[in-house]
């Protein structure tokens, strides 16, 4: 009977420890899936997530028929990712990396100022003393790296050895990757910021990284858009260029020491391309378009369990040109044939030039020529020629050079003149070939088809500079000086991209006299102002008095759709109110100006145009006396009866202003015969290949 209790007892205290336990087990699982089951499922599935931006493709410039001038083509560049490289050796997958670009013959992104090591083992910078940025960066370069201002290349190497733990390797792969990593940490290289290593690469590199992409983690192969041009010879000084985010750009230091960086608080990358002068920096914010996103997920234990694009990049809008690339590519052939034609014939030395065409209507720009010139597809490769050049092919000399205008001058004087009340259509001068109203200064003039009472019209056509002496000294530089600024000259046009102000002559300018007021009527003196503010002139001139803003820019159109965003409105920025009929009487003078032009005079369409010839500042010593050398200028515009384009040109060192006038018949030719062709027009949705 013990026994049987006994047994019962011990079977009861079994059964409640089987119960105590798993009561503990029913208590622990709920603690873990009920009171903390959320929290440890988190954890067992945690994530991470990185995000990277994917370049969206900058928007096209189109001339005004549609046609492509600066357009993006696909290219890939050789990238890594610190994410993907993971715990592998970081020197070693570089050196990988860039054995398969030397093999291929390809550069990598290396900006460091020290070149390899001697034989010896020394180090040197290849800084040019003679630059002030390469100086300034060496500077920055030791201070980046903690080291003093008389340090060495040596003493930079050593640092920059020791920083990256490159001492297993030979001088030459201690150059390399010691260059490659300083990069890296200047482009703030990490997870979330890939290292592009190479830009551009062959389908050769392309194609042997990517067979090499399971020995090399984080070695990637990415897809990028450069900037192309279908004829880089059309408008490069006005179209500009793209490039690479400078240091200088990225990190901007205000005055009182301020550090700030203005180009990432608006989403770009240090390593992102930017539109840097002409319009490919004035449209930057149109053109660049919106990244996308592609999200890279890791788990906890570090391993890759997706990549996807989690937002599509947007292209940048099409920027429209008023300009026809046609038309462009005509007048440009036309200034490089006439200057040197010029030269040729009249044994001067004119060698370049610049032409603008302006719609009368509008203020649209139809075509800007420089020459010489250069092409866009060659700038990088042959930028040391174009800037060694005496020519100064890069020089903008449409919107920056400034000229005197010389006889180009007077129509405004006359202008001026005529609506001051200082003369009237009747008024006239007596030219005898010199001016004798200054005792002791006597300016001549050449008579040129003219003598005896001179009337406005006779001397604008005949240039007379004895009429524009009086009337200019009568009506005053105040006066005259404020109508040309109405009219267009020595003041911005209001071109989208940088351009020249000038200046006139004024009584302010410190070697002011009642002489060089004179001077300054006839379009000489202090005055000097560019070939686009000829042109905006002209055209104001032939609008009777309206001056409207001069610009490049026809329209903003969807690159997806080809739907137009925005138009370019036409914009007034000046009204001369003529109550006298003195634009009629000056466009009388010009008339008969053009009927003097070799090209213009027996021209099937009534042109209206003013030549000047003004002095340069070199001479030459004709015996005892001194021969200046000259410049052709000229103003023209035409049909007068309905006027449609207006043309403001500067030929340099080319003597009478009259022989630019077959110049300007080949403009108005080009005019013409593009108009009489079929000029596609922009349908919704389509850009001409």
């Amino acid at each position: 009977m013990d026994e049987h209790k006994t047994v019962v007892r011990r079977l009861a205290m079994l059964i409640a420890a089987a119960v105590a336990v798993l009561a503990l087990y029913t208590l622990r699982l709920i603690f873990l899936q009920l009171v903390h089951g959320e929290e440890f499922a988190a954890q067992a599935t945690s994530t991470t997530e990185y995000r990277f931006n994917v370049t969206a493709a900058r928007g096209d410039i189109v001339d005004s028929a549609g046609r492509r001038i600066a357009t993006s083509t696909t290219s890939y560049n050789v990238v890594l990712s610190r994410l993907l490289i993971g715990d592998n050796d970081l020197n070693e997958t570089i050196r990988s990396a860039v054995e398969i670009l030397q093999a291929n013959g390809e550069s990598w992104n290396d900006g460091l100022l020290i070149g390899q090591a001697d034989g010896a083992g020394h180090y040197a910078f290849t800084d040019d003393p003679a630059s002030e940025s390469q100086q300034e960066d060496v500077a920055s370069l030791k201070e980046a790296l903690g080291l003093q201002q008389y340090a060495t290349a040596d003493d930079v190497m050593d640092r920059l050895i020791q920083r990256y733990e490159l001492e297993g390797y030979d001088p030459a792969w201690q150059r390399v990757l010691g260059g490659i990593r300083y990069q890296m940490e200047q482009e703030a290289f990490s997870n979330v910021n890939n290292f592009t290593l190479a830009e551009n690469v062959s389908d050769k590199t392309v194609a042997t990284v990517m067979e090499h992409s399971l020995t090399l983690p984080g070695v990637e192969i990415a897809e990028t858009s450069v900037r192309s041009y279908t004829d880089g010879t059309i408008l490069p000084h006005v179209l500009g260029r793209v490039g690479k985010i400078t240091a200088e750009m990225w990190r901007v230091t205000d005055e009182n020491g301020q550090v700030t960086y203005p180009l990432r608080e608006k989403g770009y990358a240090m390593n992102d391309v930017i539109g840097i002068s002409g319009l490919e920096s004035a449209y930057e914010d149109q053109l660049r378009g919106q990244d996308g996103v592609e999200t890279i997920t890791r788990d906890s234990d570090g391993v890759i369990i997706d990549t996807s694009i989690t937002t599509e990049p947007q292209p940048g809008k099409t920027v429209m040109l008023t300009v026809n690339s046609e038309f462009q590519k005509a007048v440009d052939e036309a200034l490089a044939r006439n200057i040197q034609q010029i030269a040729a014939t009249y044994n001067t030395d004119a060698s370049a030039g610049a032409a603008v065409v302006i719609d009368v209507k509008d203020g649209s720009i139809l075509a800007c020529s420089n020459y010489p010139t250069y092409d866009q597809n060659l700038y990088s490769t042959q930028y040391s020629a174009y800037s060694a050049d005496p020519g100064l092919p890069l020089y903008n000399r449409a919107l920056q050079g400034l000229y005197t205008p010389g006889s180009t001058y007077k129509p405004s004087v006359a202008i001026a003149a005529l609506l001051s009340g200082v003369i009237d259509r009747n008024s006239t001068v007596y030219c005898n070939g010199v001016y004798n109203y200054f005792s002791d200064y006597h300016p001549r003039c050449t008579r040129h088809g003219h003598s005896g009472d001179i009337d406005v019209v006779t001397a604008i056509k005949w240039s007379c500079n004895i009429f524009f002496y009086d009337v200019g000294r009568r009506t005053t530089s105040e006066i005259y000086d404020q109508f040309a600024y109405q009219l267009g000259l020595g003041t911005p046009t209001g071109v989208e991209v940088s351009e020249s102000t000038g200046r006139l002559t004024t009584r302010e300018d410190s070697n002011y006299t009642a002489s060089l007021e004179i001077q300054a009527a006839i379009g000489q003196g202090n005055t000097v102002v560019s070939p686009v503010q000829l042109a905006t002139y002209a055209a104001t001139i032939a609008n009777k008095g309206v001056r409207y803003r001069t610009h490049f820019v026809k329209a903003l159109v969807d690159t997806n759709t080809g739907e137009v965003l925005e138009e370019t409105a036409p914009e007034v920025m000046d009204v001369i109110e003529d109550q006298v009929g003195a634009f009629d009487i000056v466009e009388e003078g010009m008339v008969g100006a053009a009927q003097t032009v070799s090209g213009l005079a027996n021209y099937p369409y009534t042109i209206a145009c003013k030549t000047g010839t003004p002095q340069r500042s070199e001479y030459t010593m004709v015996g005892n006396r001194r021969q200046y050398y000259t410049n052709s200028t000229i103003i023209a515009y035409g049909p007068v009866e309905d006027p449609q384009i207006a043309v403001g040109i500067v030929i340099e060192y080319g003597g009478g202003g009259a022989r630019a006038g077959e110049l300007v018949a080949d403009i108005f030719n080009a005019y013409f015969f593009e108009r009489s062709n079929s000029m596609i027009p922009v349908q919704e949705g389509e850009l001409l290949e």
